[in-house]
């Protein structure tokens, strides 16, 4: 009889041990919903672009088209980041002035060069992929004004009219 006591004390702790687990779990999701929210908020307040995605579907970065990442890099009353993820022996001529350069293997061990999580980060890669994971690890390690430039440089308006203007196919 007293066996059987301790095998469903056993069961019973078991069992709450997992729910207090569940619980931990739903409180981190609800924290880290409720800083993205807060994070898209302050974005919206300080007028910066948010995609309709991210508030709908609960994105915590923001895809930008290369011509819009080119409009605000060009504007000189724009406060960001520029970070470039793209492969280390990615070439220096071929990277955008003003960026910081942190291959996407290192990022992990490098986000903490990123001083400012308020400043707008745009992230660019050779082709838009990098950039990606990047955003994705960025919010993991809490920044959340984050934005992909998608297609990266291979599709950035200033390298496109290089190429024009030197005679070579885009």
């Amino acid at each position: 009889m007293d066996l059987k006591i301790f095998q469903l004390l056993e069961h019973l702790n078991n069992r709450l041990s997992n729910i207090e687990k569940n619980i931990a779990r739903i409180d981190e999701k609800m924290e880290f919903s409720v800083t993205l929210q807060r994070n898209h908020l302050v974005r919206i307040k300080n007028g910066h672009e948010i995609d309709d995605s991210m508030i709908l579907l609960g994105r915590p970065y923001n895809d930008l088209s290369p011509q819009r990442a080119f409009q605000i890099y060009n504007d000189r009353d724009m406060d960001f980041l520029l970070l470039d993820v793209s492969n280390a022996n990615f070439g220096n001529e071929e990277r955008l002035k003003l960026s910081v350069n942190i291959a996407l293997e290192e990022l992990d061990s490098r986000y903490s060069e990123i001083t400012s999580k308020t400043t707008p980060i745009m992230i660019i890669s050779e082709k838009g992929l990098r950039s990606i994971q990047a955003c994705e690890l960025l919010v993991k390690k809490g920044y959340f004004n984050l934005n992909n430039i998608s297609g990266g440089h291979e599709f950035w308006p200033g390298k496109l009219k290089e190429r024009k203007a030197k005679g070579l196919s885009s």
